[in-house]
């Protein structure tokens, strides 16, 4: 049975995919095709390259580093030279995967960072001069369709909406979903200016248990607010309110749970946590210093100062939809780009 995901409604106004660099193009062209697609967000680069298989496809390669791209928007509204510079190099890196691996057709698309930087095109212009990678900033409302594209297959069962989240570097995406017909339907969304960088910077750094204890209580206020439009949207004394979190925090905080000493996709995704749980492990996250949340598995050096961000974010949204339990998707807005180009490729 083909994949049904592909059928779900497209939104206007959305950039076509691209062939790839035309050196991926070139020497000997074999079966079957490989797809790619590429999604650059604020705090992270990852790329994805597929091959179709049955229903879905198979992934032959893939590609994830920490660039940081928003570091420092929030107080200059611009990108920095530095970020620029690391994006650029895990870009160059994506482009040789791409040529090497004799990709077909190509999505590299751009969110939030790009969405609010004034000087975004320098970063677009650079990218597509010295990688060939051509990069599509979307807008928020596709960001979160092509997320729930990707991930929904992982909603648990049930008749009441579902509630799709996605927490990014600079912003996070809020998807109220029916999933009562095989192409589940969009049926409210929300895009708050908030994610791991841009709320840590907001609030600024703490030293003592008690400025950790004031700052999270901000940041959830803060995130709350921010929420507050959608909130007034939402239905009301569901039986079953189901649950989804897709990115970066709720694939580390699982990990947290699972109590892994590295990172294993196959064991976090599609993995259920009890919400109780999650809030545990957010309030414990909270308490501890950088140094400590350094020393915590999968949270390391790179994470440590944008986790708890990530965790007020996530206790808010389990606020607003009040879940008994969390589905945790490693999927999302690279995978529903693949479905995409896939689906479109064999019309």
């Amino acid at each position: 049975m083909r994949d049904q995901t592909a059928d779900m409604p497209w939104q206007p106004g959305h950039r076509p995919a691209r062939a790839a660099p035309e050196a991926s193009r070139k020497g000997r062209h074999h079966e079957p095709r490989h797809f790619a697609a590429l999604d650059l967000g604020t705090n992270n680069c990852r790329l994805l390259i597929a091959r179709p298989q049955a229903n879905g496809f198979a992934v032959v390669d893939a590609f994830s580093r920490i660039v940081r791209l928003g570091e420092g928007l929030a107080t200059t509204g611009q990108l920095s030279e530095a970020a620029i510079d690391r994006t650029i190099e895990a870009l160059k890196i994506c482009a040789d995967k791409l040529r090497r691996r004799d990709v077909a057709l190509a999505r590299s698309v751009a969110t939030e960072a790009c969405r609010r930087a004034s000087n975004g095109h320098i970063l677009i212009e650079r990218a597509y001069r010295e990688t060939g990678i051509a990069l599509d900033v979307i807008s928020a409302e596709e960001e979160a369709r092509l997320a729930v594209l990707g991930c929904h297959i992982l909603i648990e069962p049930g008749d009441d909406p579902a509630l799709v989240f996605d927490i990014g570097g600079g912003s996070t995406e809020l998807v109220l979903v029916d999933t009562r017909a095989t192409v589940p339907t969009v049926l409210d969304w929300h895009s708050a200016p908030w994610g791991v960088v841009s709320l840590t910077e907001h609030i600024g750094p703490t030293a003592t248990d008690r400025e950790r204890g004031q700052a999270y209580l901000r940041m959830r206020e803060i995130v709350s607010q921010s929420f507050a439009p959608f909130a007034l949207r939402l239905p009301k004394s569901l039986a079953n309110p189901r649950l989804l979190g897709t990115s970066g925090t709720i694939t580390t905080l699982a990990s947290v749970h699972l109590g892994l000493e590295r990172y294993d996709r196959q064991a976090v995704d599609g993995l259920i946590v009890p919400a109780d749980a999650m809030r545990g492990i957010c309030a414990d996250l909270a308490g501890k210093s950088i140094a400590d949340r350094a020393l915590v598995p999968c949270i390391g050096n790179e994470r440590a100062d944008l986790v708890v961000a990530g965790c007020a974010i996530l206790e808010t949204i389990m606020d607003l939809w009040p879940a008994v339990r969390v589905g945790v998707a490693d999927r999302g807005i690279r995978e529903g780009i693949l479905r995409r180009l896939i689906s479109g490729a064999g019309k």
